[in-house]
């Protein structure tokens, strides 16, 4: 892996608060707050309603943007934008391995049929610092620059 890779994967790969945004039927963005995390190729997932508008945007144009890692002006030490294609899925196994106690408020289970994983495989992510103006930039194979 990459030095670069890494260090995204680190700041990305724990369950935190992600700005996401799809383009809704009128071809305007619509961004909000998802709780999701990277795996160690970042491909990102999070979960929602399989009945949710951002499920129907997605459906509609899987092209959608991340932005994540600056909670606050005092700590902030990094951010990360990501633009990918996202895909709606059901499957048990990505079900499974998503799962975590917290959604037990929201879902009855794994199993539930109004829950479902959302995977976003980046072509490209920008990793930023605070105090420069100029992030690095990861790009996924065979993506154009």
């Amino acid at each position: 892996m990459s030095e670069l890779k890494q260090r995204i994967f680190e700041a990305a790969k724990d369950f935190q608060l992600i700005n996401f945004a799809s383009i809704t039927e009128n071809g305007k963005p619509w961004v909000r707050y998802v709780v999701g995390k990277a795996d160690n190729q970042l491909v990102f997932r999070f979960c929602t309603f399989i009945g949710s508008r951002k499920v129907g945007q997605i459906r509609e144009n899987p092209n959608v943007h991340i932005s994540l890692g600056a909670k606050d002006l005092e700590t902030a030490k990094h951010w990360i934008q990501v633009e990918g294609r996202a895909e709606v899925t059901t499957d048990k196994t990505e079900r499974e391995s998503f799962w975590f106690d917290h959604l037990k408020n929201y879902y009855s289970g794994p199993d539930d049929p109004n829950y479902c994983i959302i995977i976003v495989s980046p072509s490209r992510i920008e990793f930023g610092t605070m105090g420069s103006m100029t992030p690095e930039v990861w790009q996924a194979a065979g993506s154009p620059c």
